[in-house]
Order: structure tokens, then C-alpha cells, then sequence
């Protein structure tokens, strides 16, 4: 009898005090194709890598979370949630992270938003890129004088197109067409030749090539502008929640160990979760890769974002000055790495790209010089198989072709960058039997001038591999 009035008054307690389990909403905007986010959206998201991390004692005893997550195709559909606070994390590059941190300081609510890690990024401008129709007789960048260029307004690969024309030596207003068009418009146009060329950002430079829609004549590499994808915080949720905050950068830094550990594995899930395919994830975060993840905030990553806030401004895309050294935030990331037990301040002065794990399968030894070296990834086999060299690739693709075997894609290295390329997509010098792959065919033609040999397509490639491996 004691336990039921007990029981009910408990009842009544809870009515009259009004009593209810906390519940802390998570809202994480990512963009699922933009596969430079993958650490911190579809690898985290679908292996549910948050929850690991939440806490669940002190202030968070109790506590229930409500972990919604919003994907988006770009950052502008992001920065407008964040900004109506249906979000508090979000992930996406250089220059939607101005145009949404520049939104909240017009709004002058008191609210502003925190830069607070890298996903990834290349110090070189990576992944951004220009591509043209498959058949068009376009092979460099300056041949783009008086064409018509389509590009994402205000986006990292409009400040790359920029800068390519600046190096030129031409006049945007004049010496070329600029119209804003998306990638997924841009797709369309390429095919049916309604415009000349297409600037973008990661992945379509190498998506489209490998779709068969178009190739690629420049890589950002060539402008020199770094460019980074990373994590941004409303500053109000990680000032009331700083753990959750460091709880998700926990399973940012998990979910990009992963990648790099099992990269055939989870380049594979991440085609099932986002429609992009295998091969164009492996060409980013394989061995080797187009670019690197890295979570720290290196000083070209910070300069990347300074150059984004100073070019939207002169592109009039904000009206106001922005304080980037308070818009980046590194305590965050800090804590991260001290509960995991990495060292930040190492990997901040690491630049070394994520290593081959295996030996070469024609030497049985390391590969000496990544630029030389081919992969070729077979039909249903789980692991990359590693070349020493561009001929050694080829050849083996040829003979597992002759055994039966399907060859999903070969990998090649730009000889001059050291690139990541879709072998099929390349022109190859041949100088007695030893093939050196380029991105670009003027590359190609002064590689063959000052070095000596002959310019070939992917089709004689293949014939020259073909012919020294019978002929051994």
C-alpha cells in the first residue's frame, strides 16, 4: 500500500512540476555528392558514428538525442537552414562557408558561425577543374578565349576560373562568356554542346570524364589557389554544447581513419549512400589521392578561406568586411584529437598524402615514384591491385581482360602534378616502351620535345603495353 501512494504521488509530482526528459536536438547538414564531405556526412551518418561519441553523464545524464540529419546538393540551401537555426553543424567548402557566416553577421542577432575543421582539401587547389564536351577539339585552357564558360556563381571553382583567366592575360568581362549554370545543369549542356566548357568543384572534374560526358583540359592544381571542405558551428549551439560539438568531430576523425584504412570497402558503401561512383571516390580518398583529408587547419587552408571572404566581396556577393581569424576556430578540433589521443600539432606540419599500403604486384616492392605508378581495379575483387609503373598497369589490365575478368577502371598519375587520373581519360608519351601519363596533351607534346618518345591516346597505350608484355 505504502508503494502505490508512493507511486502516485510520484505521478503527481511529475504532472505538477511539469517534469519531462530532455531532448537536445543535432541538426548536421552535409552534401552528400560533394564527396569532399564524406568524413563528416554519409561515412559518419550511415554508420552512426555520432552515437559512439555522444555523452551520456554529467550535464548529459539522461539526456535524449535527437540527431536529424538535412543533405543538400549545395551550400546555399545549407547556409539559408543554418541561418533559420534548423541546423548546427554543417559541412561544406571555402566559399559557401563566407557566403553563410557573412549571413549571419547581416543579421546581427548576436549569433555567428564557427570554421572548426578540415574534411579535406588539397594546399595546391585540387579537385576544382574545367572540363569540355567528350568530342570537342578543345585540349588546353587557353584555347577557351572568346568561348562560352559555364560556372557556379560564387563558388570556390568561380574564383578558380577567375584566376585562370587573370593568368591569361584576358578580360572576363570580354574576352570570354561567363554564365552561372549548376553541375547538374551543366551535365545536360556538355552533352548537347550548348556551352564550351564547364568550371566546377569536386567531384564533377572527374565525375564527368568518367561518365563519359566530357574531359577535363585544367586542374586547380594549376592556379595555385588552395581549397579546402570543412565543419562549421553555430556559435551558439557549440557554446552551450561544446561536448557534442567535440563528440562529432570524434567521429569525423573515426569515420576518415576508416577511408583511409579500408578505402575500396567504404568507397563502395559511400556509392550505395550517395549515387556517385566507387571509382571517382577512390580517385579522391584512395592512396594517392586528388586531394587529402585532413583535419587540421593548416595556414593554407586559413588562407583559402581568407582569399574566399576577400573575392566575394570584390564579386559583390557580401557587403561587408568579415573577421576570418574569429570565424576560425581550432579549440574544438584540439580537444578532439587530446580525447582520441592524436597530435594536432603534427598533423598540422604534415603535408604527405595518404601512402600506398601495399607493395608494387610486378616488383613485390614499395613503389619508389607515385607519379609512375598504375592500379587497376578488377570486378568484384575488394582490393586495388598497385603497379609500379603506368606499362606494368596496362599490361596486367590487358591480360586479366584476355582471362575473362571485367576492369572496372585504371588509375594513372599525371607525370608533371602527380594527379590521380582516369587512365582513359589521358594521353600517354611512349619513349622505348616506358609510358609517362598526362592530364593535358600539351603537357604531353613538350614532355615528348624536351624528353624525347611519341604522344599517344589511351587506345595506343594500351597497344604499347599490350606489345611489351608479349614481348617479354
Amino acid at each position: 500500500m505504502n508503494q502505490i501512494i508512493l507511486l502516485v504521488g510520484w505521478i503527481c509530482l511529475t504532472i505538477t512540476t511539469g517534469w519531462s526528459e530532455q531532448v537536445i536536438r543535432i541538426g548536421i547538414g552535409t552534401q552528400d555528392t560533394t564527396i569532399n564531405c564524406a568524413a563528416g556526412g554519409a561515412v559518419v551518418r550511415e554508420l552512426h558514428l555520432l552515437e559512439k561519441y555522444l555523452p551520456h553523464d554529467g550535464k548529459y545524464q539522461g539526456v535524449k538525442y535527437d540527431i536529424v540529419w538535412h543533405n543538400f546538393t549545395s551550400g546555399a540551401p545549407a547556409n539559408s537552414e543554418m541561418l533559420a537555426n534548423k541546423l548546427d553543424i554543417t559541412n561544406m567548402a571555402d566559399f559557401p562557408a563566407i557566403l553563410g557566416a557573412s549571413a549571419f553577421q547581416a543579421a546581427n542577432n548576436g549569433v555567428k558561425t564557427y570554421y572548426i575543421a578540415t574534411l579535406s582539401g588539397s594546399t595546391r587547389g585540387a579537385g576544382n577543374a574545367v572540363v569540355v564536351p567528350l568530342q570537342s577539339k578543345i585540349q588546353s585552357f587557353s584555347e577557351l578565349k572568346g568561348k562560352r564558360i559555364s560556372v557556379p556563381f560564387g563558388s570556390t571553382a568561380h574564383a578558380m576560373l577567375l584566376r585562370a583567366i587573370q593568368d591569361q592575360g584576358w578580360d572576363p568581362e570580354n574576352d570570354v562568356s561567363i554564365i552561372t549554370q549548376a553541375p547538374e545543369v551543366a551535365g545536360s549542356a556538355l552533352k548537347s554542346n550548348q556551352i564550351d566548357a564547364h568550371a566546377d568543384f569536386v567531384p564533377f572534374g572527374e565525375l564527368f570524364p568518367f561518365r563519359g560526358i566530357a574531359r577535363k583540359i585544367y586542374d586547380g592544381s594549376s592556379s595555385g589557389l588552395p581549397t579546402t571542405h570543412g565543419v562549421q558551428v553555430r556559435s551558439d549551439f557549440a557554446d552551450k554544447y561544446p561536448e557534442l560539438v567535440v563528440a562529432y568531430l570524434k567521429a569525423t576523425l573515426e569515420a576518415s581513419h576508416l577511408i583511409q584504412e579500408h578505402p575500396e570497402e567504404l568507397c563502395m558503401k559511400l556509392a550505395q549512400w550517395t549515387g556517385v561512383e566507387a571509382e571517382v571516390y577512390y580517385a579522391f580518398h584512395g592512396p594517392q589521392g586528388i586531394q587529402t583529408r585532413d583535419y587540421s587547419l593548416k595556414p593554407e587552408y586559413v588562407e583559402a578561406i581568407r582569399h574566399a571572404e576577400q573575392t566575394l566581396r570584390v564579386l559583390k556577393k557580401t557587403d561587408w568586411p568579415l573577421d576570418v581569424d574569429s570565424f576560425i576556430n581550432d579549440k574544438f578540433i584540439r580537444e578532439a584529437c587530446r580525447e582520441l589521443g592524436l597530435n594536432y600539432d603534427a598533423q598540422l606540419k604534415d603535408y604527405s598524402a595518404v601512402p600506398f599500403n601495399q607493395d608494387a604486384l610486378d616488383t613485390h616492392a614499395p613503389v619508389t615514384d607515385p607519379k609512375l605508378a598504375g592500379q587497376v581495379w578488377v570486378q568484384d575483387e575488394p582490393t586495388v591491385r598497385l603497379y609500379s609503373s603506368v606499362q606494368a598497369a596496362l599490361s596486367a589490365a590487358e591480360k586479366l581482360q584476355k582471362n575473362g575478368k571485367k576492369i572496372r577502371v585504371v588509375f594513372a598519375h599525371d607525370r608533371l602534378s602527380g594527379i590521380k587520373l582516369f587512365a582513359q581519360r589521358a594521353w600517354f608519351v611512349d619513349k622505348d616502351g616506358n609510358l609517362s601519363a598526362f592530364l593535358l596533351k600539351t603537357d604531353a607534346d613538350k614532355w615528348a620535345k624536351d624528353q624525347g618518345g611519341s604522344v599517344i591516346d589511351y587506345a595506343d597505350a594500351q597497344k604499347a603495353a599490350a606489345d611489351g608484355l608479349a614481348g617479354n
